[in-house]
């Protein structure tokens, strides 16, 4: 698919050095975090130093201040052989320094995370409480001049590394849809990390439980109204769906990028597997999928840019995306046969990685209820 129209010579420019980054100092050590289950904190500092993280940022706070999600695109697609949370960092927790934070809150906390100096989670999901966001059992109770912080979360990316977490906890006891989002620092009396997590795909991604015992939170670190930090997730999780979107799409055109090449090349009873019938009439659905998704994921992404792109939309393109590659990853690996399930070979770490993507940024049974709600509201 020819997406010249999409790109602009200075998207260009920046894929080719984020390129070039992820094939020098991320690709040839990947296979050792994915043992370790975790990158080193070093290669934050250096996509930071390079200008990878936050580029939205503005420059009062050491950003590029180009506010186009297009460049958040290029970094989803280029980690997907590969992956890391830089996305989750750049796209996903640091805009809400950005549009929750007051001007001394930005400044103190974002030029950290543009450096990679801080790296930076989210934590809303709790063993008893993951999509429905007004059933966290985490509270805040409001003391002289700070918060006190109890409760734990989850299934918390970056969690074992993350300097600055932000933590969605109940504010008002009488009233269940007052959550407050607080800002916390790893060096917080109280804030501890419990077991990294094993997953069944993206290895290299720590994962992790945290837990809240008495922390007090100043308020300067409170983002926003304590009250109406639900409103903020709502309207936020827009912008992470869209990058799961963008991140689902990259993942199964990889899957798709890697098979075709071995279809090609391998034989089975005589003849090559692209010649047979079924072989070609499934990559000719899936390049129809993958394209069709493709642009309705750009025009998404131009649609955020203009401040026009709505939840439902969004929840459509996570929706679609996220299923089209487990649907994608599925079909690949069966065209691979027993070499396609053998860890060593990227289509089987693929697979695994898809699975995710139908649960986190909200289940694909959210996604269809927010878009049936647009629909019969």
């Amino acid at each position: 698919m020819n997406r010249t129209r999409h790109f602009e010579a200075e998207h260009d420019l920046f894929r080719k050095s984020f390129r070039d980054f992820v094939k020098n100092e991320v690709a040839p050590y990947y296979d050792d975090w994915e043992r370790a289950g975790i990158t080193p904190k070093e290669i934050w500092r250096q996509a930071g130093a390079l200008g990878f993280l936050c580029t939205w940022a503005d420059e009062a706070y050491g950003g590029a201040g180009c506010r186009d999600f297009r460049y958040d695109q290029i970094v989803a697609e280029e980690l997907t052989v590969t992956p890391m949370a830089f996305g989750l960092h750049s796209s996903v927790v640091a805009p809400y320094l950005d549009r929750l934070g007051t001007e001394e809150q930005k400044q103190r906390l974002l030029p950290r995370a543009v450096s990679g100096e801080s790296i930076l989670a989210i934590a809303m999901t709790e063993p008893a409480a993951g999509s429905d966001l007004a059933g966290i059992q985490t509270r805040a109770e409001m003391k002289v001049g700070h918060w006190i912080l109890n409760g734990s979360k989850t299934f918390v990316s970056n969690g074992i590394h993350a300097d600055i977490v932000i933590v969605a906890a109940k504010t008002d006891p009488a009233n269940p849809r007052a959550i407050g989002l607080f800002v916390l620092e790893s060096s917080m009396p109280g804030f501890e990390r419990g077991r990294k997590l094993e997953k069944l795909g993206y290895h290299a991604q720590d994962t992790a439980e945290l837990f809240f015992r008495d922390v007090a939170v100043p308020c300067s670190n409170v983002l926003g109204d304590p009250r109406k930090g639900l409103q903020a997730l709502k309207a936020l999780l827009v912008d992470e769906r869209l990058a799961a979107a963008c991140g689902s799409l990259a993942l199964a055109r990889a899957a798709f990028d890697l098979t075709v090449p071995y279809v090609k090349e391998r034989k089975a009873f005589g003849q090559r597997v692209s010649d047979f019938q079924n072989t070609r009439f499934r990559l000719a659905e899936m390049k129809t999928e993958l394209d069709v998704g493709q642009a309705f994921v750009d025009h998404c992404v131009l649609e955020h840019n203009a401040g026009e792109l709505t939840a439902d939309g969004a929840a459509e393109a996570k929706l679609w995306t996220a299923e089209l590659a487990g649907r994608t990853t599925d079909a690949c690996l069966q065209l691979f046969g027993g070499y396609g399930y053998m860890w060593e070979y990227p289509i089987a770490r693929l697979y695994a990685a898809a699975r995710i993507h139908r649960i986190w940024a909200g289940t694909s049974e959210i996604m269809k209820e927010i878009v049936a709600g647009a629909i019969l509201k």
